[in-house]
């Protein structure tokens, strides 16, 4: 029903009295909203009112994010790394198929719940549904996360010195998170975010490559992932050093993951021959440019 024309309506037969209008509902039956703290009420009312897929909500004084169940996603989100993964025979570098829906909200519940419970900086699961996720933000008293993506890219524009700082608190993010054995799913650069507090936290676990990979494999994967969002930044400032900090960084973890990095730069080699043109791409730079620097690194050392 159109309620201005209703308006209306009744404004030019007025003369049929108050009687005749409907009577108002009673304050008592309207909906109330979720009082703060009810996570579960504001998630089930929310969730068929949210158009996209994630969005941030104000609850009280807090803010939360809201995941609910898309579409199935393409079997592999990323086809240059897909080609290059078979070419190369390296399925860690492999893309994780995502299963979207309600699988993938049912696979970041448990992960968030898995690396909360090693002691690691996560969103907190405050409510779910098999369709829909409420998590907490990462900020705190108002103050907002900011992404390492975000802070690698200002301090690039400072200098290595600058860069290389920053991105060594990438190293140690991922680090952290291995020697607590666990792995990441995508530990790209957009996906590790500074606290008001500095600690660096984890976003994004709609997939799992534990599902068709060892430890050993998600780990070596974790590793390569961050070296694959930041190794351009790195090999136009600071190769030399970049390498340094990564074995520095190496030298902490498995035997078996280096092992595994260093049959990824063997495997990759004929990457680093991949044209650096602009316009084969972004993706085919990032790999050309991650071949290279595992290349310098591995094959000649340090």
């Amino acid at each position: 029903m159109n309620l201005l024309r209703r308006g209306a309506s009744t404004r030019l037969h007025s003369a049929k009295g108050a009687a005749s209008a409907p009577a108002p509902a009673p304050l008592d039956a309207l909906p109330e909203p979720p009082s703060p703290g009810d996570y579960a009420e504001f998630l089930r009312i929310t969730l068929p009112k949210q158009e996209k897929n994630v969005a941030s909500h104000r609850l009280g004084s807090e803010r939360v994010w809201l995941k609910k169940a898309g579409p199935r996603h393409g079997k592999w989100g990323y086809r240059v790394m897909a080609a290059v993964a078979r070419m190369a025979r390296l399925d860690i570098i492999k893309p994780v198929p995502n299963p979207g829906g309600e699988a993938a909200i049912a696979t970041e519940a448990r992960r968030l719940k898995q690396l909360a419970a090693a002691g690691l900086r996560v969103p907190t699961v405050l409510a779910q549904q098999s369709d829909g996720l409420l998590i907490s933000d990462l900020g705190e008293s108002g103050r907002a996360t900011v992404v390492l993506q975000e802070r690698l890219d200002q301090a690039a524009a400072a200098g290595p010195a600058a860069l290389l700082a920053v991105w060594r608190e990438g190293l140690a993010a991922i680090a952290a998170v291995h020697v607590r054995g666990q792995h990441l799913s995508q530990a790209f650069d957009r996906n590790l975010v500074q606290c008001p507090d500095g600690v660096i936290g984890y976003i994004d676990f709609e997939d799992d490559p534990a599902e068709v990979m060892t430890l050993t494999e998600c780990q070596a994967r974790d590793w390569l992932s961050y070296l694959h969002s930041t190794a351009m930044m790195l090999e136009a400032a600071a190769p030399q050093a970049a390498g340094q900090h990564w074995h520095a960084a190496l030298a902490t973890v498995n035997e078996e993951v280096r092992e595994r990095i260093a049959n990824a730069a063997r495997r990759m080699r004929w990457a680093r021959k991949l044209p650096a043109s602009r316009r084969w791409g972004r993706d085919t730079q990032r790999v050309r440019a991650v071949a290279r620097l595992l290349g310098r690194w591995h094959d000649a050392g340090v």
